[in-house]
């Protein structure tokens, strides 16, 4: 890997490190054999700009609406599409802050590691708006 830094010069420069992390490029640190990437957020937003989520509405007999998100186990019923989305927008965000406080659980589960970059973006929303933005129907 190139331009790699070692933990100790990082800890020395720790300001500097995050001025250049945020203002100039992404940093990566190694401590003895491990490695990490520091990213600001809004260098993590771009890397993650294509991470959406594919609704799928179908209209009840009764007119509700169920909705459902492709390679997700998540499912809501509401009177009507926009409430059906905002149901599944709030449901995302439920599922990610289970993601991140289980994140070892999930990570690890075969049929979950791939939900990571998805729960990523969805935890770098500021508001249920973004989430809603990422959900297509």
């Amino acid at each position: 890997m190139q331009g790699v830094l070692n933990a100790t010069d990082v800890r020395k420069e720790w300001g500097k490190f995050i001025d250049t992390v945020i203002h100039e490029r992404p940093g990566i640190v190694k401590r003895n054999r491990d490695h990490f990437l520091a990213l600001s957020i809004m260098q993590a937003k771009a890397l993650l700009e294509n991470y959406h989520f594919k609704a799928r509405l179908i209209q009840e007999d009764d007119g509700s609406i169920t909705a459902t998100l492709e390679n997700f186990d998540l499912a809501v019923n509401a009177s009507d599409r926009y409430s059906a989305r905002k149901a599944l927008a709030e449901e995302l965000i439920e599922y990610a802050n289970e993601y991140f406080e289980q994140f070892p659980l999930y990570f690890n589960s075969t049929n979950r590691q791939s939900h990571f970059p998805y729960m990523l973006a969805v935890s770098l929303q500021e508001n249920l708006d973004g989430v809603l933005g990422l959900i297509s129907a």
